[in-house]
C-alpha cells in the first residue's frame, strides 16, 4: 500500500527523534481555527463548506496527479450529491495534470480577493517548473456564487529552484490586523513567504514579505522547512499569529520544535517567537472562553523509540499538549493522552493519539471542543482501524473528566466496519455544514485499501451524534478509484 505523505512524515519524525535524517515528507493537515472560528464557504449561502484532497488520484491518466473537492453544507450536512471536484486539467484551472504533481498536497482557504466569498489556496509541490523537478506550484481558485469553479491562477515561487516544494505548506489570516486576507506559503527551506493584502483577480498580491522562523532548512534530500502552518489569535490582539513545525536550528539534534510567532502591525514577527511543545499537527481556539486563542498540538509518536531511547515530551500511544493563550502569548501548558482521567481509550504503544486534531463549538456554549484521533487505533482486533475522541470546552479549560465521546467504524450507527488500515480519523474537521450554528464532525480515512471516504457526524446541538450520519466515498466525489487516490486524507484550513 502506497504510504501517504503523512504517515510517511510520522515514520520520518520517528527516525529523526533518534537522530537519524529526516526523509522528505509533506506537511499533515493543520487544524487552523482562530478565536472566532471561521468556516468556509465558498459559495456565500452562510452555511460551512469543506474542502479536502485526493492529491495522489489519477487525472486523464496520470498517476499522483491530484484533485481537489468541495463538498457544500446544507440543512442535511455535506454529501456527494452537491460538490465540485477540480484538478488541474479543469476549465479555468492554473496548470496541466501531470504525472506526480499532487494538486491538492495542502489546501488553505479565505476570501482573498475580497468579493465575499472564500477562495482556495491549492499547493502541488511535486510540480516541475522549467527545468526545477519538485520546484512546486501554488494555485488560488476563486469562490462565487456558484462555489469554486476551477477559476482561479498562479502564484509563482519567487525563488525558484529544484526540490524546493513550493507551496507544501500554507496558512490564511489576518497577520497584520487590516482586515485583509493574508496567505503564508512554506517551502523546503526556512524562510516563509508572506502575502499581505490578499490579491487581485490577475494574481497581483498586494505586497509580499518574508520571515524565517527558527527552524531548519533543508538540501535536495532532506528538505525540512515547515511541517505544517496554523494560524490563529493566541494572545488577543486582533491580529492573527502564526505557529510553525518544524526542527529546530540545533543541526546535530533533529528535534521537533514548534514556534509562535505574533502577528504585528507588519507582519509577522519572527524576532518575538516563542518555543513550544512538539508537535506534527497544530489547531489553534478558545477552549477556557477567555479571549485568547488556546495552541493545542499533537505528537503522536510514542515516548520510547525501537532501540529503547527516551524521547521527550512524548508519552506511550501519543499525547496532545494544549497550551493556553493570554495577552502576553502562549501561556501555561497540560498533556493530554488516553490514560488521562476521562478521555476514551487506552494508551497503547503505536496507537498515534494526536495524529489529527480540530476544533469547534459542537453545543453552542461558547468554548471551543476538540476532537483528536487516534488512526492507529487497533478496535475489536482489528489493526489500524482507528478511532476518533471528542472531548468539551470548559472555563477551566479541555474537560478530561467527564461528557468525552469517542467513536469508530464499529460505533453504533456509524457508516462501515472495522477493517485493517482504514486508518479512520486520518484527518478530521469540526465545522458547521448545517447551518445551525453548531460544529459537525467530518472524519477522513483510507477506506477500501487507500481510495479513501469523508464520514459525517451531524451534532444535535449538545454532542456529535450518529443520527444522520452518512460516508461519502472516492467515487462517489467524483475521484477515480485507479491507484490510491486517498481521498479525504487532507482537509483544508
Amino acid at each position: 500500500m502506497h504510504t501517504h505523505r503523512r504517515l510517511a512524515l510520522a515514520t520520518a519524525t520517528a527516525a529523526a527523534l533518534t537522530g537519524g535524517l529526516l526523509t522528505f515528507a509533506g506537511a499533515p493537515a493543520t487544524a487552523a481555527d482562530s478565536v472566532k472560528v471561521a468556516k468556509a464557504d465558498f459559495n456565500g449561502d452562510g452555511i460551512g463548506d469543506i474542502a479536502t484532497s485526493a492529491a495522489t488520484a489519477y487525472v486523464s491518466g496520470h498517476q499522483n496527479a491530484g484533485q481537489v473537492v468541495v463538498l457544500y453544507g446544507a440543512a442535511t450536512g455535506v454529501s456527494g450529491a452537491k460538490r465540485t471536484t477540480i484538478s488541474q486539467n479543469t476549465t479555468g484551472a492554473p496548470g496541466t495534470a501531470e504525472a506526480g504533481d499532487e494538486f491538492g498536497y495542502d489546501l488553505a482557504y479565505a476570501d482573498f480577493n475580497n468579493d465575499g466569498y472564500d477562495d482556495l489556496a491549492v499547493g502541488a509541490p511535486h510540480e516541475k517548473v522549467g527545468t526545477d523537478t519538485d520546484g512546486g506550484g501554488l494555485a488560488i481558485l476563486w469562490g462565487s456564487a456558484n462555489g469554486l469553479t476551477g477559476k482561479g491562477v498562479d502564484v509563482p515561487d519567487p525563488a525558484p529552484s529544484s526540490h524546493d516544494y513550493w507551496g507544501k505548506d500554507l496558512a490564511a489570516g489576518d497577520f497584520d490586523g487590516d482586515g485583509k486576507a493574508d496567505l503564508v506559503v512554506g517551502s523546503s527551506a526556512s524562510t516563509l513567504y508572506l502575502y499581505r493584502g490578499g490579491f487581485s483577480t490577475s494574481g497581483t498580491p498586494g505586497s509580499r514579505t518574508t520571515v524565517k522562523p527558527p527552524i531548519q532548512s533543508g538540501s535536495n534530500d532532506y528538505p525540512y522547512g515547515p511541517m505544517s502552518l496554523t494560524a490563529g489569535d493566541v494572545n488577543g490582539d486582533g491580529r492573527t499569529d502564526l505557529v510553525v513545525d518544524g526542527y529546530e536550528t540545533k543541526t546535530s539534534s533533529h528535534w521537533n520544535t514548534n514556534y509562535w510567532l505574533p502577528g504585528t502591525a507588519s507582519g509577522l514577527s519572527a524576532a518575538s517567537a516563542k518555543a513550544l511543545k512538539p508537535g506534527i499537527v497544530t489547531g489553534i481556539g478558545d477552549i477556557n472562553g477567555d479571549g485568547f486563542g488556546d495552541i493545542v498540538s499533537g505528537s503522536s509518536w510514542d515516548n520510547t523509540t525501537s532501540d529503547g531511547q527516551t524521547v521527550p515530551d512524548a508519552a506511550k500511544g501519543g499525547k496532545v499538549s494544549v497550551t493556553y493563550g493570554s495577552a502576553s502569548g502562549p501561556g501555561a501548558t497540560t498533556g493530554i493522552t488516553q490514560d488521562t482521567g476521562g478521555v476514551p481509550g487506552t494508551a497503547e504503544k503505536g496507537d498515534g493519539f494526536g495524529w489529527d486534531l480540530d476544533l469547534g463549538d459542537v453545543n453552542g456554549d461558547g468554548y471551543q471542543d476538540l476532537v483528536v484521533s487516534s488512526p492507529n487505533e487497533d478496535m475489536n482486533g482489528v489493526t489500524d482501524t482507528g478511532q476518533v475522541a471528542v472531548l468539551y470546552g470548559s472555563a477551566s479549560g479541555v474537560n478530561t473528566t467527564s461528557g468525552a465521546q469517542s467513536f469508530g467504524q464499529s460505533t453504533a450507527g456509524v457508516p462501515g466496519d472495522d477493517e485493517k488500515s482504514d486508518l479512520f480519523g486520518a484527518d478530521v474537521k469540526l465545522d458547521d455544514v448545517t447551518g445551525d450554528g453548531r460544529a459537525d464532525l467530518v472524519v477522513g480515512s483510507y477506506e477500501n485499501g487507500g481510495d479513501g471516504a469523508l464520514t459525517y457526524l451531524p451534532s444535535d446541538g449538545t454532542k456529535i451524534t450518529t443520527a444522520g450520519s452518512r460516508s461519502v466515498s472516492a467515487s462517489a466525489a467524483g475521484i477515480s478509484t485507479t491507484g490510491e487516490p486517498q481521498f479525504g486524507a487532507l482537509f483544508a484550513d
